[in-house]
């Protein structure tokens, strides 16, 4: 039952009353319709329904004592409810205990008012918890919107990220037109090897999935420091001289020094440049030691190199070049197998071997064209 002056808008708030008492009813519509759209439910089960339609109430006065569901039952199903919990309640009841407020209270109730009630106090209470939840929702709204500019924005900043460091990475490779998606597959490589190896208990926390999600961040931007190598150098197509080679191997240097300096620029530390400068530098070491810049050997290099270090020459050996063709999967994976140990980490050897599919299937998807 609902009660409307003629004339009133609906745009009135709706407050819902519910008592098995019909004088109790009447009185609470009589004293409530200039103010408000009144609803008014003889039961609860039969206010709990009312809850749940449209208009819904922005406040529910509740009667305890009724004989289906008392008033704290229904005020536990409407808190439970997401889509009646932020509905106020207000018991409005002949219980006058101490205990039976602080019941009322401690199952989400905003105010108590004992019968008989006093009606300028009633409208004061009705009132102001209307107002009370006219700012509640306003700023529930708010912070809903606000949270999804933030999501908006930060969707934005991260496709930006990307953009730039797919750009930054394109620049190294256009450089040598040989190379065409090996930025692409190099990525998705080090990508499945790090789930795979993630399976292994001693990486299971170090390659998490946000860690995972830097380092298929960070992997285009490993060979970066070829912009800095002269094209007599980088184009060649025959066998490097060993000064030449010298000159080359300055690329893992100059790439991690151009991603410290834009770190520098940004004046803080970011996840992905800190992981990017490690593979940067370091995806030219080999496990026993005889790789360069620095010679690391083992475990002392960082996991994130260690992972490109396999990627890498995996991809080198599968794509073509004008001075050699491109090998097939089962001949580029015996060679991978054979450098455990020396040339990889033997662990990483064991993560490709579980995802070798996945290599194979990485290949096609960003297969050279021509």
């Amino acid at each position: 039952m609902e009660i409307m002056d003629k004339g009133m808008q609906d745009t009135r708030p709706v407050v819902l009353v519910v008592d098995d008492m019909p004088d109790n009813l009447l009185l609470m519509g009589e004293l409530l319709k200039n103010d408000y759209r009144v609803k008014l439910a003889p039961s609860g089960e039969k206010g709990l329904r009312i809850a749940n339609s449209t208009p819904q109430p922005q406040l529910v006065l509740l009667d305890i004592m009724m004989p289906d569901i008392d008033g704290y039952e229904v005020c536990t199903r409407l808190k439970a409810d997401e889509r009646t919990r932020d509905i106020p309640v207000i018991f409005l009841t002949a219980l006058s205990r101490e205990e039976d407020e602080t019941r009322g209270f401690a199952l989400g109730a905003v105010d108590y008012i004992t019968k008989p009630i006093s009606p300028p106090i009633v409208l004061a209470r009705v009132a102001t918890h209307l107002l009370l939840k006219a700012a509640a929702d306003f700023l529930r709204d708010q912070n809903a919107f606000l949270e999804q500019e933030v999501r908006r924005r930060t969707d934005e900043v991260q496709a930006i990220q990307d953009v730039t460091i797919h750009a930054m990475a394109s620049l190294a490779e256009t450089r040598d037109n040989e190379t065409g998606s090996h930025i692409r597959r190099t990525q998705f490589y080090v990508k499945a090897l790090a789930i795979e190896l993630a399976r292994v208990p001693r990486y299971a926390a170090t390659l998490s999935a946000h860690a995972i999600d830097v380092l298929f961040k960070s992997a285009p931007l490993h060979d970066i420091g070829k912009v800095g190598i002269p094209d007599a150098i980088l184009l060649k197509p025959d066998r490097l001289t060993p000064q030449e080679f010298a000159i080359m191997q300055q690329h893992t240097t100059l790439g991690r020094d151009a991603i410290l300096h834009a770190e520098q620029l940004l004046g803080m530390q970011v996840p992905f440049l800190e992981c990017a400068k490690d593979i940067a530098y370091s995806h030219q070491e080999k496990w026993d030691g005889s790789g360069y810049p620095q010679g690391l050997a083992g475990e002392a290099i960082p996991l994130a190199a260690r992972l490109m270090a396999l990627a890498d020459v995996y991809d080198a050996l599968i794509s073509r070049r004008v001075y050699k063709a491109g090998l097939p999967h089962a001949i580029a994976r015996g060679i991978i197998v054979n450098g455990s140990a020396t040339h990889f980490d033997p662990q990483v050897v064991e993560a490709f071997i579980g995802c070798e599919d996945e290599f194979q299937r990485i290949a096609e998807r960003f297969a050279d064209v021509g």
